[in-house]
């Protein structure tokens, strides 16, 4: 995979070069455009193949165009292409020639692909378009431009252009293409943005101020947890230096599964961490769907942008995505079944690693469960283990009055980790809303009695 440019910081002068140099080749995109047309058309031009017009020199040039195509290798195909999708963003005017209207039929010419924006009504270029301006109707080189589709192209690798199909195109070509958010955002003013959560990326990035030290498990767990973290650290060294990349699938894939509170989202996030690893969280209520194929499509693109940047993909609460199948009764029976199927695919060809946690291990599908390579029961933790998680929780500058004995809390009352972080939140509210500035040992006490009551539990 070619290598990304590293990181400069944004500023005045970051916006200056890379407007400068999306001038020049904006300019250039338009003499290729109206290259095209002249040659479609039969029209009188000066060149007779577009590729006469040669792209701005980027020699010298810092900007973060300039840095991008240099370091991956971009072509005068890439290059285009990458400027029909930041077209749309940054000169849109540009594309309405592509509005023209077929006279003969009263419709756009169809070879131009394309689809009306919604918003200013202006022109989205579709893969149709970027074939279109490269090879005009030939169909060898419409087969060519297939190459820059693949999983395997740059484009897809780096997570750069996206070929959006959820408008319900039926042809490979109708795909509309688009910039990612954190490349368009690259490209204009210089920031590296990392994805965040929205309808079009249903995960969002988690993170912790907490660190190993803060984590409280038994001995069976930590030691999986560092089998795990083994993984990370020397993967590369497994499976293309010793040469098992022949015989073993890749990645790495995780069940954690054990009551809520007990350490499972906080033990990835640690994951990610150590490893220098971005930690997604995926949202399964976004990710479903009703309609048909859309999990799928929802699903490809999470992995394909993790696949891109080395992600660890945490799914939490999994059994409601990676249940158990069942009896194919009907229509519905059916979809859901293949959209297991469909992830299963995912997980075991994913080459990063990939986290589900669930609170009972029994709701997951037994054909998930046996391509696991670590399967890590997170139990409610035993008296010593509880009284380290209080102690943790009062050694800054959160004051405790001196009649508090955490130890008989720890002894008294069996809750998880999560509960004792909520017990003690609601312990400083309940402090400070009496005027008090240490914790008492009643504040606790209210605290632990609401947490058992949101389990059905009493004191």
């Amino acid at each position: 995979m070619a290598m990304i440019s590293p990181f400069k910081e944004p500023g005045p002068s970051m916006e200056k070069a890379n407007a400068a140099t999306l001038e020049k080749e904006v300019a250039w995109f338009s003499r290729v455009v109206e290259a095209r047309f002249s040659l479609y058309f039969g029209q009188e031009s000066a060149h007779a193949d577009i590729r006469e017009h040669q792209p701005p020199a980027l020699d010298g040039d810092d900007s973060e165009y300039a840095c991008l195509v240099r370091d991956s290798g971009m072509g005068f195909d890439e290059r285009i292409v990458l400027m029909l999708a930041l077209i749309p963003h940054i000169r849109p005017h540009a594309l309405d020639v592509f509005l023209v209207h077929n006279k003969n039929f009263e419709r756009e010419f169809t070879e131009f692909g394309g689809v009306r924006g919604r918003a200013q009504g202006g022109f989205w270029p579709t893969c149709e378009t970027a074939a279109f301006i490269l090879h005009g109707t030939g169909l060898e080189g419409r087969f060519e431009f297939i190459r820059l589709l693949e999983d395997d192209h740059l484009f897809s690798e780096q997570g750069i252009i996206l070929i959006d199909h959820r408008g319900g195109s039926e042809s490979l070509f109708g795909g509309t293409i688009r910039l990612s958010d954190e490349y368009f955002r690259r490209l204009t003013t210089g920031k590296h943005l990392k994805p965040d959560y929205s309808t079009n990326f249903p995960a969002k990035r988690i993170t912790t101020r907490l660190d190993w030290d803060d984590l409280v498990l038994t001995d069976h767990v930590w030691e999986e947890v560092e089998n795990i973290n083994v993984w990370l650290e020397h993967s590369h060294t497994i499976m293309q230096d010793w040469g098992l990349e022949r015989t073993v699938a890749p990645g790495y894939r995780c069940l954690f599964y054990g009551p809520p509170g007990t350490g499972k989202t906080l033990t990835a996030t640690l994951l990610g961490a150590k490893a220098g690893l971005d930690v997604y969280r995926i949202d399964l209520s976004l990710v479903v769907s009703k309609y048909i194929g859309e999990t799928e499509k929802n699903l490809a693109g999470i992995f394909d942008q993790a696949k891109s940047r080395n992600w660890i993909l945490f799914f939490d609460e999994a059994d409601a995505l990676f249940g158990k199948r069942t009896q194919t009764s009907s229509s519905n029976d059916r979809y859901a079944n293949q959209e297991v199927s469909y992830l299963l695919q995912r997980v075991e060809a994913f080459p990063g690693v990939v986290i589900l946690a669930t609170n009972l291990k029994a709701n997951i599908d037994e054909a998930f469960a046996r391509r696991f390579q670590s399967s890590i029961y997170f139990p409610l933790p035993d008296v010593e283990q509880r009284l380290q998680l209080w102690q943790g929780h009062f050694k800054g500058k959160c004051r405790l009055d001196d009649h508090v004995d955490l130890a008989r809390l720890a002894e008294d009352y069996a809750i998880a980790g999560g509960a004792i972080a909520n017990v003690v939140r609601y312990g400083a509210i309940r402090a400070l809303r009496f005027g008090r500035e240490a914790i008492s040992h009643e504040d606790l006490r209210q605290g632990i009695i609401k947490e058992l009551t949101k389990e059905g539990k009493t004191i």
